[in-house]
C-alpha cells in the first residue's frame, strides 16, 4: 500500500520540533557570520545520505533494516543494530529531558519537572504501543490541526526583521571546530531512519520523501536567520531559544489571545511526542528482535520507566548539553554508517543475483 503522503507528513512533523527549538541556537553559537554555510553543509549532508539510504532500501523490497542486517549475518546485525539501539535510547532520554526542561522554563515554571517528564513519556508510549499505523494516523491528524498554525506563525515572524543584518557571503570555516555545530546535526541524523523500519508495512516513493526534505530547507535557513535579522548576532547569541524568543515578540492584532508563543510551543511539543513515539516503536522493534519473549507493550513500559528514572539523575541543563555532546559519535555513526552499509549490502546482493542468473 502506497503511503507516500503519510510518510511525507511524518517526515516533516518529526523534523519541525527538532529544528525550531535546538537548531537555531546551535548554529548561532557555532559562528558569528555567514550562518548560511553551516546550514548549507548540513542540508547537503542530509540530502546525500537520505538518498543513499533510500536507494539501498529499494534493493531490499519489503524488508526493514533489522531483517536486512540479520540476513547478512549475526555479527553484522550486532555491529550495526546495537549502536542504533543505543542511539535511539539516547535520543529518547535527551529529547524527553531537554523538552521537559524547555516546557518548565517557558510556561510551566511551577509544575514539577517529573510530572512533565511523566506526561511526555505516557503520551508518547501510548501512541507507540498501538503500532505504526496509529502513529501515522496521529501524525496526519496533528498536521491538519497544527501545521496551518505553524505556517502562519512562521511567516508572521518576519514582521520585525531588519535586513541590514543579512550578510550572506561573509563567512569562514571556524564553525567546523565548534562542538555546537556538530550538536546541530541532532536535527538531521535521527529523523530519517524510520524509512527503513516501515518497509514491511508501507511502500513510499523516494521522490516524495525528497520533496518533503526540500520543504524543510527554508525552515532550516530561516529558523536561524529570523532571530539574527530580528535581534542581531550579538543579542541572538545570548538567548536560550532564539526562535521562541522571536515568536514571543510577534504582535497579531486580530488574534484574540495576547501571546502566540504558547500555541506555537504546544504545536511543536505535540510533534516532538509523535517523534518520540516513532523512536520508541523503532527501539522496541530492535529489542524484540533480540529478546522476542518480551511482549512489545511490556517492553515499551519498561523502557519508558527506565527513561523516567534516568531523567532524574540529570540535574540541570548543563548536563543535558553534555549528553548532546557525548552523543555526537553515535549521531554521526547513524548518519553515515547506516545509509552507506545498507546501500553497500544492497549492491552486493544485486551483483550476486545478477551473477547467479548469468
Amino acid at each position: 500500500m502506497d503511503k507516500s503522503l503519510n510518510v511525507m507528513v511524518i517526515y516533516i512533523l518529526s523534523h519541525l520540533g527538532l529544528i525550531f527549538f535546538m537548531y537555531p541556537g546551535n548554529i548561532i553559537d557555532s559562528t558569528e557570520q555567514g550562518h548560511w554555510l553551516p546550514i548549507l553543509i548540513g542540508v547537503i549532508v542530509h540530502f546525500v545520505f537520505i538518498t543513499i539510504y533510500m536507494k539501498g532500501l529499494e534493493l531490499f523490497p519489503k524488508k526493514d533494516v533489522i531483517s536486512i542486517y540479520s540476513s547478512i549475518g549475526k555479527g553484522t546485525a550486532v555491529f550495526f543494530l546495537i549502536p542504533v539501539l543505543l542511539y535511539f535510547i539516547m535520543i529518547i532520554l535527551i529529547t524527553v529531558r531537554a523538552y521537559a526542561e524547555i516546557i518548565t522554563i517557558v510556561f510551566l515554571s511551577n509544575t514539577p519537572l517529573w510530572a512533565i517528564i511523566l506526561l511526555i513519556l505516557f503520551i508518547s508510549t501510548y501512541i507507540a504501543a498501538n503500532g505504526i499505523e496509529p502513529i501515522f494516523r496521529t501524525g496526519f491528524l496533528l498536521a491538519i490541526l497544527f501545521l496551518p498554525l505553524i505556517v502562519m506563525i512562521f511567516f508572521t515572524s518576519f514582521q520585525n526583521v531588519d535586513w541590514h543584518y543579512f550578510v550572506p557571503f561573509d563567512t569562514d570555516f571556524k564553525f567546523m571546530s565548534s562542538p555546537s555545530y556538530y550538536e546541530s546535526f541532532f536535527a538531521f541524523s535521527g529523523g530519517f531512519l524510520f524509512l527503513g523500519f516501515i518497509q514491511p508495512y508501507f511502500s513510499y516513493k523516494r521522490k516524495k520523501v525528497l520533496i518533503a526534505a526540500a520543504i524543510l530547507i527554508p525552515i532550516f535557513l530561516f529558523s536561524v536567520y529570523i532571530p539574527i535579522l530580528t535581534f542581531g548576532q550579538a543579542t541572538a547569541a545570548t538567548t536560550f531559544l532564539p526562535y521562541v524568543v522571536v515568536v514571543d515578540t510577534i504582535n497579531i492584532n486580530w488574534l484574540m489571545f495576547d501571546r502566540v508563543t504558547m500555541f506555537f510551543l504546544l504545536s511543536l511539543i505535540s510533534f516532538i511526542m509523535l517523534y518520540l513515539a516513532l523512536v520508541i516503536w523503532k527501539t522496541v522493534r530492535i529489542i524484540n528482535h533480540y529478546i522476542p519473549s518480551i511482549h512489545s507493550s511490556y517492553c515499551m513500559i519498561l523502557l519508558s520507566l527506565a527513561i523516567f528514572i534516568t531523567c532524574h539523575f540529570i540535574s540541570d541543563w548543563k548536563e543535558v548539553e553534555k549528553l548532546f555532546l557525548w552523543n555526537t559519535l553515535l549521531r554521526f555513526y547513524v548518519l553515515f554508517a547506516i545509509p552507506l552499509s545498507i546501500y553497500y549490502f544492497g549492491r552486493r546482493a544485486k551483483r550476486k543475483e545478477n551473477n547467479a542468473n548469468t
